[in-house]
């Protein structure tokens, strides 16, 4: 892989510590959520990585639509990001779920650009075969 860009970001004290990147765009208190026994008074690494493969599936499927003129105005990803136990073994395990909201494109049409960006998304590609990653796409009506 030729390297485009190289991110870093440093995280101290686990789930109740805090997170920051080299530049300063990123710096913010983790706390783990209600659900997991926390405070609940900070951000968390599921939501950090839900916001960062919405963000990046996004992109892709607006590269795809591009080349293919589609509209993708209006759109909008939204990344779920669940953790549990792994049932397979030893620790825990995510699992993803984008809601894709392509109001410009009909039905079968969104859902085969989801398709291909899916297939070219960074996440995706890191993500593929390791974690389940599941979408709900809804194009116009």
């Amino acid at each position: 892989m030729k390297t485009m860009y190289e991110a870093q970001a440093r995280a101290e004290a686990g789930r109740e510590g805090r997170v920051w990147s080299e530049d300063g765009h990123v710096d913010l208190a983790l706390a783990p959520p209600k659900a997991m026994g926390g405070s609940g008074a900070g951000t968390n690494p599921e939501q950090l990585f839900a916001a960062g493969y919405a963000a990046c599936f996004h992109s892709a499927m607006l590269f795809v639509a591009r080349e293919a003129k589609l509209d993708t105005g209006g759109s909008s990803v939204e990344g779920h990001v669940a953790i549990g136990m792994n049932d397979a073994g030893p620790g825990f395990k995510l699992a993803v779920r984008h809601s894709v909201h392509l109001p410009g494109l009909p039905q079968a049409e969104a859902e085969a650009l989801v398709a291909k960006a899916h297939a070219v998304c960074p996440y995706s590609n890191a993500t593929r075969g390791n974690i389940d990653v599941d979408f709900d796409v809804k194009g116009a009506a």
